[in-house]
């Protein structure tokens, strides 16, 4: 979403997020009923890098 101002550090911050995104097939039976899921992490960066 907005860059830190240190390219080595973005690419290693979208390595960490991508490295989630793979999610298990959504069951038929929620899909009846569902037709949008949404998937909210919230991400914070500092000195270490944890998933809140």
């Amino acid at each position: 979403m907005r860059s830190s101002g240190v390219p080595a550090l973005d690419e290693a911050i979208r390595r960490v997020v991508h490295s989630q995104e793979n999610y298990p097939a959504f069951p038929a039976a929620l899909q009846r009923d569902f037709d949008v899921v949404e998937i909210r992490r919230t991400w914070r960066f500092d000195i270490s890098i944890r998933l809140d």
